[in-house]
């Protein structure tokens, strides 16, 4: 088999200092005359490329201190970026660099070329550690070659089956073992390890996205084993040092499909206009051992990643959504927070300890939203003791919604499409997902848990996993402010930026305007992520100077982590020096580790739906919609479609009436001889005209526009 740079590489470097002929080099392999000759050449090629250098005769290669390091993303159309440290940012590798690498490699590159914009190009020198073992795609027989092209556009090139699998047909989704990575001129080789069936599945297409995104699918046995080891309910010995709230009215409510309850919540109305509300939340960290077999795989995960119809669960299901699920009628273990409110919304007392539940009721945000808003007598009569209680939390929650938008708190009411799937899995249509005072309810009573579990802990100078979210880079808010001036809203800005409350009452002057939505995103865009944190930054979206994530540890290990601190603190009235060491040393890396797992679901989940929404265009090629223009780019504009709750771009190569330039500030093309404009928030007819199923593209053209 022919060498690769990569071999060569290898064999050096496990004789660090020492510098060999070619002969001396070549002797350690064994070599055909012809695959010698090759060689020979490629050790030419190596010393011209900056790979190995010279002592007279002898080659070395290059000391590792002479390159960068860093792990490679490619893109699909075949360069790729190197991300060095955060001065530097990303170094483009044009495609004829890339040598063998593949995306998510760490790879060895150097940087003095410069490419025709003048900034640095990099060229990948050696891979050093390999992101991929196996890879996902579709099996098929070319030229009498049986290959497998990845699922993952990042992964361009096909791979080699070897040897050929008798019994996989082609088409199929296979998972394939890398044997061989690839070189510049060489195909990886596989064998094939798995065959996970139809593409068409939806099974499959979950299990491909799954390993597109690196997501763990199958417990390992050991948590297998543990999680069966748990008991089935909640036994007699763990009512021990817990407050008995099983006469408490406790209820939970999530959407329909939901199966892992994490929160239940009660209210009361007392003296003075307060209202006192109960925020009973799964105690997982009672059977999750730290550093046990379900705990290392639950921090692995980091979240449960949700899908259309399925969920790739953080815990084992018999812990997700049997023992620490809060089911009506059944004794479950909780912590709690119980909160009391003036008549303002302001927390004036709050206390949390473990307790001993058992919810009354399962409700859903369409019964609740039912019984608030429409009133209907039938649920009210099903549910005769919880309706005075639904209406205390309403009325709580618009006290609680009142207070945080009077301090600053953004309200981002974006729709976001819900799939809505067939018996076989499929797309059957795409709705705006409803968001209705039920919704409201619970996440008002979880933003108050999650505040004044931060607040607390904090004021006992205790270490905390913070849920942060800092405040936008000016420059980028400056470029808002421009964009707001063009249509004709004011935003004043200080010397570090902008308050919280002034984007809010910017939000609250467009709500039910036509450029509202265009506004929303917008600002969404122009804003930091959140992220976690062993350092308070504060949450900027939320105004709150203290928050964290308490409320859904079957879901998010932040969560669990938040647990066990809270309960620590409750057992010894405060830290211990040793176990306040302990946390500081382990929470900046689960801050990392559980951000990045974060984006990883987030990215997962949004190419599950893209892929269900052009699934669900793909038959209607060829119509025509009306729709307004929700993005713009250099390269074209997206629609958002008007009836059906999907994107699509329109390319400005199919802008045929002129040439188009983008004003980046103020998110329009104009037509450089008509003047015409395309900007966000118009209202355009288009005609779909291309569905990309592999990179979850809709193209459209335009039809006409809403001045014809």
């Amino acid at each position: 088999m022919p060498l690769s740079p990569d071999d060569l590489l290898q064999f050096l470097h496990r004789r660090p200092g020492r510098a060999m002929t070619a002969r001396e080099i070549l002797a350690a392999f064994n070599l055909s005359r012809k695959e010698r000759q090759e060689a020979l050449r490629l050790l030419e090629k190596m010393v011209e490329e900056g790979l190995l250098g010279q002592k007279g005769r002898r080659l070395i290669p290059i000391r590792r201190r002479d390159l960068r390091e860093g792990r490679i993303s490619l893109h699909r159309d075949g360069y790729g970026f190197v991300s060095l440290d955060k001065e530097e940012g990303d170094l483009f590798v044009p495609a004829r660099y890339l040598g063998g690498a593949m995306d998510g490699d760490r790879v060895a590159v150097r940087s003095d070329r410069r490419g025709r914009s003048g900034r640095p190009e990099g060229q990948v020198l050696q891979v050093l550690e390999r992101a991929h073992k196996t890879v996902v795609g579709r099996f098929e027989i070319q030229h009498r070659q049986c290959l497998v092209f990845p699922a993952d556009p990042r992964i361009s090139r096909p791979l080699l089956v070897d040897p050929p699998p008798s019994s996989t047909r082609p088409g199929q989704i296979v998972v394939l073992k890398i044997d061989t990575y690839p070189a510049e001129n060489r195909l990886a080789r596989g064998h094939v390890v798995e065959v996970l069936g139809d593409p068409e599945d939806p099974r499959v297409e979950i299990r491909v996205i799954a390993h597109k995104f690196d997501l763990p699918w199958i417990f390992p046995e050991e948590v297998v084993q543990a999680a069966a080891e748990m008991p089935e309910k909640v036994v007699e010995e763990d009512h021990v040092g817990r407050e008995d709230l099983r006469d408490l009215p406790l209820v939970t409510i999530d959407g329909e499909t939901a199966r892992d309850f994490d929160d239940a919540v009660a209210v009361r109305r007392e003296t003075g206009g307060r209202i006192r509300l109960w925020v009973a939340i799964a105690d997982v960290s009672h059977y999750v051992a730290l550093n046990g077999a379900i705990d290392r795989e639950a921090y692995e995960r980091a979240t449960s990643v949700y899908f259309p119809g399925f969920c790739i669960p953080m815990l084992p299901e018999a812990l997700s959504n049997e023992l620490c699920s809060l089911k009506p009628d059944q004794d479950r273990l909780a912590m709690t927070a119980e909160l009391l409110f003036d008549a303002n919304g302001h927390r004036e007392s709050a206390r949390f300890y473990p307790a001993l539940i058992r919810s009354r009721a399962r409700l859903t945000y369409t019964e609740v939203r039912d019984m608030v808003v429409s009133g209907d007598q039938q649920i009210i009569d099903r549910y005769p003791d919880i309706f005075p209680q639904v209406l205390i939390m309403e009325e709580l929650a618009l006290r609680l919604m009142a207070m945080r938008r009077q301090r600053g708190s953004l309200d981002f009411d974006l729709p976001e499409a819900e799939i809505v799937l067939d018996l076989r899995g499929r797309p059957e249509d795409i709705v705006r997902a409803e968001r209705n005072i039920a919704h409201r309810i619970i996440e008002e009573f979880m933003l108050a848990a999650n505040e004044a579990v931060a607040t607390w802990l904090t004021e006992k100078k205790l270490p905390l996993l913070y849920r942060i979210h800092e405040s936008p880079d000016l420059e980028k808010m400056q470029d808002f402010q421009e964009f707001m001036a063009h249509l004709n809203y004011g935003l004043n800005l200080g010397e570090d930026g902008v308050e919280p409350d002034r984007l809010q009452k910017l939000l609250d002057e467009v709500e039910g305007t036509p450029e509202e939505r265009v506004v929303h995103h917008v600002l969404l865009r122009s804003m930091k992520q959140a992220r976690y944190s062993p350092d308070n930054a504060g949450h900027f979206g939320l105004a709150a100077d203290l928050y964290c994530h308490f409320t859904s540890p079957i879901r998010r290990y932040p969560d669990l982590v938040v647990h066990r601190l809270l309960r620590e603190a409750l057992k010894s009235q405060g830290l211990p020096e040793k176990r306040t060491a302990f946390w500081g040393r382990r929470l900046p890396g689960i801050a990392e580790h559980t951000s990045r797992n974060e984006r990883r679901a987030m990215e997962a989940e949004r190419d599950v739906i893209d892929l269900k929404k052009c699934q669900f265009m793909r038959d209607k090629v060829g119509e025509e919609f009306p729709g307004f223009i929700s993005g713009v780019q250099p390269f074209g504009f997206f629609v958002e479609l008007r009836d059906v709750f999907v994107e699509g771009l329109v390319h400005v190569a199919t802008l045929k009436d002129d040439y188009y330039q983008y004003d980046e500030i103020l998110h329009r093309l104009t037509g450089q001889n008509r003047r015409r404009e395309f900007k966000v928030g118009e209202q355009v007819d288009v005609r779909l005209s291309k569905v990309d199923i592999d990179r979850r593209e809709m193209d459209f053209e335009l039809v006409t526009d809403s001045r014809g």
